[in-house]
């Protein structure tokens, strides 16, 4: 990514929050427009910014992570939502993918890999550790699968190759080049079909899909 992409920093623990802005400083690649001390700040932020990328803290006093999570999704903003936390609990990664998280990553990664993840999670990629993603995947086969099965057959032929793509890991814009479209319209056929399956991020969507075998 030669681009430049908005950031904002939400995390109640002022070291750490520093720690991850400055963090982030070192690569060109982001630019930090704002940081909170809070949920409620943080909302206040990502409204008058829109920005690419929301790195928010899971654990906070007052509004915690998912509160702020489902407040930012019902906001008009495109940006992509990363979930930076202790916590390795699958009910707490379950929670934060089915409120819309586009990632979730752990603060005892490596800061090189807490960057990738982020960069991935920007081209639209799976932002989540692979020991984390096998308990996600479990808790989504265990869900009573039928009704969103059946909605499979409201999906275009279109959706349905996106769907086959996000379940491979491609990015929006790996996605356009492979079938042969816009990045633009990628996008909206990827926020059709979550609409129509009922998920709240293409991460749910995608580790769903690979569970199904869907190919």
């Amino acid at each position: 990514m030669n681009e430049q992409f908005n950031v904002i920093v939400i995390d109640d623990h002022p070291l750490f929050r520093k720690g991850v802005v400055q963090l982030l400083a070192l690569d060109p690649r982001f630019v930090v427009v704002g940081e909170a001390a809070s949920g409620a700040e943080g909302l206040v932020l990502v409204q008058e910014h829109n920005p690419d990328l929301v790195i928010l803290d899971l654990n906070m006093k007052g509004m915690d992570g998912i509160a702020t999570l489902r407040a930012m999704k019902e906001l008009d903003i495109d940006s992509r939502i990363v979930m930076l936390t202790v916590s390795d609990q699958s009910a707490d990664l379950v929670a934060a993918v089915r409120a819309g998280a586009d990632g979730y990553l752990l603060k005892d990664m490596e800061p090189e890999e807490i960057v990738a993840r982020l960069a991935e999670a920007l081209d639209g990629q799976m932002a989540i550790p692979e020991r984390l993603g096998r308990a996600l995947a479990l808790a989504l086969r265990e869900d009573d699968g039928s009704e969103r099965n059946a909605m499979l057959a409201s999906l275009t032929d279109r959706e349905r190759e996106i769907l086959v793509c996000l379940a491979h890991g491609l990015s929006n814009k790996l996605v356009g080049r492979e079938l042969g479209i816009a990045e633009g319209t990628v996008k909206v056929h990827v926020k059709s079909l979550l609409r129509k399956l009922s998920f709240r991020s293409r991460l749910e969507a995608a580790i769903w899909a690979v569970e199904l075998g869907i190919k």
